[in-house]
């Protein structure tokens, strides 16, 4: 059994980039296309720590369904034109989130998204 439409929705990307600097200017000028969105509840850009020219950004959403209205829409098709002549190269994850620990906190019932 698949899990209830009402997980929260999480997308991860992996990117490497050339121009760290400028792809962190450019990917903080075109972050609210994203967090604009009513499904989006927030986005996370990390750099990590073992490869300064590699990428993770997180993003939730209230659903899967909502999420990919956003990835066919003009506003991400201009988001990813923004960003593309610093990525050589990226990869994504999409997943349910079915738990979430707080701390000094037990285990929830499944991650519902906010209503």
């Amino acid at each position: 059994m698949g899990p209830p439409d009402d997980r929260m929705f999480r997308v991860l990307l992996r990117l490497r980039v050339r121009d760290a600097a400028g792809f962190e200017r450019a990917w903080l000028a075109v972050g609210d296309s994203v967090t604009g969105h009513p499904a989006n509840l927030g986005q996370w850009l990390m750099r990590d720590t073992d490869d300064d020219g590699a990428y993770y950004i997180i993003s939730d959403w209230t659903d899967e369904a909502s999420f990919r209205e956003f990835e066919h829409s003009r506003e991400h098709v201009w988001h990813r034109e923004q960003l593309h002549p610093y990525r050589e190269s990226g990869s994504m994850v999409t997943m349910n989130v079915v738990y979430h620990l707080k701390p000094g906190g037990q285990p929830a019932e499944p991650e519902a998204a906010p209503r």
